[in-house]
């Protein structure tokens, strides 16, 4: 009599488990994959903390990566109505932006329109902005803004913070 109770909870445990590997294998019915979360678009990589000249303007180069299978417009899209891709540090007494260097984008088409090019960010890129410091130690939070897309939809624009920590010395 206790051999049935548990041949039925070993048949419920395993349907279970298999109805459950069977929802976690999910796809979308075009065969592709959404775009991934916005909160991975774009990851800011380096520097956390630069040393650079009081007084003088300095370059510093700040990292960044494209999640595999995305793109953002670059600082200069091919359309006005295409979102660029923006860095912006707020101007305070001790830290301030005195200029800033985009890198060029790559051309893109999409199957959907391949007469449209796109100038866009893949993969890790680089933007160089000139820094000026007061003398001492100054956490800047700068702002990346930008959107990112897939071969098939764009998500919302996003900011993310672009935290340094300039020391002026």
């Amino acid at each position: 009599m206790t051999r049935a109770p548990k041949i039925v909870f070993i048949v419920i445990a395993t349907l279970s488990l298999a109805l459950s590997s069977a929802h976690a294998q999910i796809v979308p019915a075009d065969g592709h994959a959404r775009a991934q979360n916005t909160q991975n678009s774009v990851t800011y990589l380096f520097p956390e903390q630069v040393t650079i000249p009081a007084g003088k303007s300095s370059p510093v180069a700040l990292h960044f990566r494209v999640a595999p299978g995305l793109h953002i417009n670059s600082h200069t899209p091919s359309n006005n109505y295409l979102i660029p891709t923006t860095l912006s540090i707020p101007a305070t007494v001790d830290v301030r932006l005195d200029a800033i260097h985009y890198p060029a984008g790559a051309e893109m088409t999409l199957p959907i329109d391949p007469q449209t090019k796109l100038n866009v960010y893949t993969g890790d890129f680089v933007i160089e902005a000139r820094l000026m410091a007061a003398p001492g130690d100054h956490l800047v939070e700068g702002k990346l803004r930008y959107q990112a897309c897939d071969r098939n939809e764009c998500l919302p624009p996003k900011a993310i913070t672009v935290p340094i920590d300039v020391i002026g010395k």
